[in-house]
């Protein structure tokens, strides 16, 4: 406990120098404002489609202009970390036009859990709908409580559709096969199961389940080699960063890097070496919400790192990858809170602000 204490306050001073002396190595435009904005993606025209937490879909313009909120979008169940919240495009938007939205629904009695939609975005000059909604994949089981959704989504090179699952706060359902909570999902794009899922001839909900062993997976990206990586919001501290590997088991609750909020300790992953360990681990926390792998031409020498949201380190965190290991190489203090960060069309770096008043920032290079 010494040890961790002296770690702790350490690190705190270290980064309020650091957030006092040094500068933001880019320009920081802010474009508009929203209230409690979750997520955001790119249409292929260059607007932007932003989700707000309390239900609202906006397609904004890059100048910040905002439609009105798009129709049709599914009820939430809107409370704690509960609303809407992801979405992304189905890769083959041009010609389908489908949107895929993340959020909290209830269920009978008290009890809620995440659910994933898609339907089809039909643009007006005025308004814009979503048609032909229809629901996918939920979390199950419901349970109470209203944290730890995750409920974050990603397509990789061969139509998959990934969805992170959080364990809602419940602890050992991240272990338990009979249920999808606490998991990192694998479906097909109309929310079926593929065959050559790991644990498919089990049938049920556990055909669907990838990887397992997580608690609140609020990151999901395809690194440049197509391989899949997580961020994870750990107990008292211990977020991670992880290589999800097909059928692994990444350990939570039985093992972290952290502590559950009352100081009762868990052991940490090396002492149980069966359960995949990350490969980056933050004590003190970071807080870590989305995150993308970038690829543009404005900042050519971050290509390749994760760039990741920071919640209450309010920063956008830098980690560079060499083969199967990972470091944290840069921390830009932003002085709030960051929900996620995107690449837009031209390789600048898009950025949301969370909870209410929330700014959406584009970051461009110093010498533009």
């Amino acid at each position: 406990m010494l040890r961790f204490l002296i770690l702790l306050i350490a690190v705190s001073l270290s980064y309020a120098v650091y957030a006092e002396e040094s500068k933001l190595p880019f320009n920081v435009a802010p474009i508009t404002e929203f209230n409690e904005p979750w997520a955001m993606t790119f249409l292929p025209d260059g607007r932007i489609l932003v989700t707000e937490k309390r239900g609202r879909l906006y397609v904004v313009t890059q100048d910040g202009e905002k439609s009105r909120p798009v129709e049709d979008v599914p009820n939430v169940d809107y409370r704690g970390q509960g609303g809407l919240g992801d979405v992304i495009l189905h890769p083959d938007f041009a010609n389908n036009s489908l949107v895929y939205l993340s959020y909290a629904e209830s269920g009978v009695g008290n009890v809620r859990g995440a659910a994933v939609a898609r339907g089809r975005l039909v643009m007006g000059e005025r308004v814009s709908h979503l048609k032909e909604v229809e629901v996918i994949w939920r979390q199950n089981p419901k349970v109470t409580d209203d944290g730890h959704y995750g409920h974050r989504m990603v397509f990789d090179a061969d139509g998959y559709l990934f969805i992170s699952s959080g364990e809602r706060q419940k602890f050992d359902p991240a272990q338990q096969m009979n249920g999808n909570l606490g998991k990192i999902v694998r479906l097909n794009d109309d929310g079926s199961v593929p065959e050559d899922n790991p644990f498919y001839d089990r049938g049920d909900v556990t055909a669907e389940i990838w990887t397992l062993g997580h608690r609140n997976p609020l990151g999901v990206a395809f690194d440049e080699d197509g391989r899949l990586w997580n961020t994870e919001m750990g107990p008292l501290h211990g977020d991670e960063f992880n290589l999800v590997v097909k059928s692994r088991n990444y350990g939570y609750p039985i093992v972290s890097e952290g502590d559950h909020y009352n100081g009762d300790p868990i052991p940490d992953h090396d002492t149980r070496p069966e359960f995949e360990a990350p490969k980056v681990a933050w004590v003190p926390t970071i807080a870590p919400a989305s995150f993308i792998f970038y690829s543009g031409e404005q900042f050519p020498q971050w290509q390749g790192s994760a760039l990741i949201a920071g919640l209450a380190s309010r920063a956008i965190i830098r980690v560079e990858i060499d083969g199967d290991t990972a470091r944290e190489a840069e921390r830009f203090d932003m002085g709030a809170r960051i929900r996620e960060v995107e690449q837009g069309p031209e390789g600048a770096l898009w950025v949301l602000e969370d909870k209410d008043g929330g700014r959406l920032l584009k970051l461009t290079p110093l010498d533009e």
